[in-house]
């Protein structure tokens, strides 16, 4: 079975923002950085060379596929800010805040947002917030345990 492809890597979350070359979007990664980081309570992990993650989970698909990821996260590219574990496609029902967030589209399991200084940040902290917390009714903890 194929490796995934996105792991956690040892560069600086740091240096990675400092290299953002847009300024508008090197300060949005900075405020999600301290936003993500006080919710979860994580400190902030590069997975692979563009995603920003907090905490870490161990994932087993039916089809037998497994591997890795962070809890949520976010990746600032060009074109708008990738927000990761705040949303799920498969129950739209479960998000009722979507509505009152701002401006924002969503794929399966991201949700993009072009400007974070149009985006309600209150909601969004509250979403996060509920993210983490489900995450730990499920699972127990933000980081797997051995064994």
């Amino acid at each position: 079975m194929p490796e995934n492809k996105t792991q956690p890597t040892s560069v600086s979350v740091d240096d990675f923002i400092a290299s953002v070359p847009e300024e508008r979007r090197r300060a949005e990664a900075v405020v999600l950085l301290e936003l993500m980081e006080r919710v979860s309570g994580e400190p902030a992990t590069m997975w692979g060379p563009t995603m920003v993650g907090f905490g870490e989970y161990h994932y087993r698909y039916a089809s037998g596929r497994e591997g890795d990821s962070f809890v949520i996260g976010f990746s600032p590219r060009k074109v708008a800010l990738s927000l990761y574990g705040l949303w799920n496609a498969y129950a739209p029902e479960e998000h009722p805040l979507l509505a009152s967030l701002g401006p924002h589209t969503t794929a399966v399991a991201c949700l993009y947002v072009k400007k974070l200084e149009a985006i309600n940040l209150p909601v969004l902290e509250e979403m996060t917030r509920i993210a983490v917390e489900r995450h730990r009714a499920e699972h127990g903890s933000l980081r797997p345990t051995s064994g």
